[in-house]
């Protein structure tokens, strides 16, 4: 990460496409930051990631998924198999990343600066934790896998960081 940049700007990622994005290129916009997986009870939540995709990009919002594989093999496809499922059984539109580790000794750095830096701190607790990222770059809001895209709360903050 350069100490140049504020917030998730300094992070480069691989998409699942393979190639190199920089978080940078979503200045201005507001992110909401989520470990997704396929075979999870939270899997659900794809749809409603798209739907708020699809109702708030218009003004600025675009939703980042992160596969990752690190809550009991929930995650176990290749980066292609991941894309194919999303769009075929959800219709993902939104970013989807290639699969990262979200905790433990392999925890990628990006996920490390987001645990360390959102109230509450702390390690990822399961699939489908999201993270709410202002204009700025800054973290904003984070939920837990229990709290759904759709929920009030989820909501309410959105539109608060999106004015």
């Amino acid at each position: 990460m350069s100490g140049e940049e504020v917030g998730i700007y300094g992070f480069t990622m691989k998409t699942i496409e393979g190639r190199e994005q920089k978080l940078s290129d979503y200045r201005g916009h507001v992110l909401l930051v989520v470990n997704v997986a396929s075979k999870c009870g939270f899997t659900p939540q794809y749809q409603g990631l798209e739907a708020l995709y699809r109702k708030y990009r218009e003004r600025g919002l675009v939703v980042l998924g992160f596969p990752a594989n690190n809550f009991m093999g929930q995650e176990p496809g290749s980066d292609s198999e991941i894309q194919s499922f999303c769009q075929a059984r959800f219709g993902v539109t939104f970013p989807l990343f290639s699969k990262i580790s979200v905790k433990g000794t392999q925890i990628h750095p990006l996920y490390k600066y987001l645990t360390e830096t959102a109230q509450p701190t702390g390690p990822i607790s399961w699939n489908f934790n999201k993270f709410l990222i202002g204009r700025d770059g800054r973290i904003t809001a984070r939920w837990g896998s229990r709290t759904a895209p759709e929920s009030k709360e989820l909501i309410q903050q959105l539109e608060e960081t999106l004015s």
